[in-house]
């Protein structure tokens, strides 16, 4: 079994001092096997706010796979928006845009879905959906394979007026047809976990889809900062809620997934 905490929408600018600060403390008494943040590091990828994203992002524990969102191309720099685009990501954070880890337990495959072209939505282009295909291709079956993504691939139950990744039927093809286990994402600051199922997914098969909260920012869209630890085995996925209350951050709610033939089953 792999522990991982899956992070997202940090917004290094517009972020709670003490709240980072419980954030780091949590991770460092138990730290998981594994770092997974979807996205939006700053507020408006300005240098000092990379710069504050990346001080904070050396303290936690490692191995650590990062990816950047729509926020961390810059808004308003309309040269640095359109002509270098995530130059201050690669700079301040990491110069790769498709990170991927893997061990003897799990694959998990980081992609930007960050475009200068839009200011809040984001894409997966043709080159991406290839990608997950090929790079899962030579994970072994035994292994379970995630793919994190700032922007959702589906919206949750009751949240239609939410958009979710372009081209999300490429994506989705491409996923099913890689086997992908398990979709990471953020961008809502809704904290949600579920499945999608046949009617989204070729050959009858399932795919659990965690979205995370936003861990540290003060931006907060009718929910508290969280951000999730899941447990995961090659049939079995435990995500629960760690929610910030009471000057701390406390497990809240947990959800547990089976998988049963092609199949994830809400326990």
């Amino acid at each position: 079994m792999r522990t991982i905490a899956h992070l997202s929408d940090l917004h290094f600018g517009r972020h709670d001092q003490e709240i980072a600060l419980q954030l780091l403390n949590s991770l460092c008494e138990e730290p998981p096997d594994l770092i997974v943040i979807t996205g939006d590091l700053t507020q408006r990828g300005r240098h000092w706010q990379f710069a504050a994203a990346r001080d904070y992002l050396e303290k936690l524990p490692k191995p650590m796979v990062v990816i950047p969102g729509n926020h961390d191309v810059p808004l308003y720099d309309v040269a640095q928006r359109f002509v270098s685009g995530l130059a201050r990501y690669r700079r301040y954070i990491s110069r790769e845009l498709q990170p991927f880890f893997v061990d003897q337990e799990i694959a998990v495959l980081g992609l930007n879905t960050a475009r200068s072209a839009s200011f809040s939505n984001g894409r997966i282009s043709h080159a991406q959906a290839d990608a997950i295909r090929a790079i899962f291709s030579e994970v072994p079956l035994e292994r379970l394979k995630i793919l994190a993504i700032h922007h959702p691939v589906s919206a949750p139950p009751g949240g239609a007026n939410l958009a979710v990744v372009g081209r999300a039927p490429l994506a989705l093809r491409a996923i099913s047809e890689a086997g992908v286990n398990l979709v990471l994402s953020g961008h809502h600051h809704h904290a949600y976990s579920g499945d999608l199922q046949a009617g989204d997914l070729a050959a009858g098969n399932s795919v659990l889809v965690i979205q995370a909260g936003t861990a540290i920012s003060t931006r907060l869209r009718g929910e508290p900062n969280s951000y999730n630890i899941l447990r995961v085995e090659p049939t079995r996925v435990t995500c629960t809620a760690q929610i910030f209350q009471d000057k701390r951050f406390a497990p809240a709610v947990t959800t547990e997934f089976a998988l049963l033939g092609k199949r994830w089953v809400r326990q």
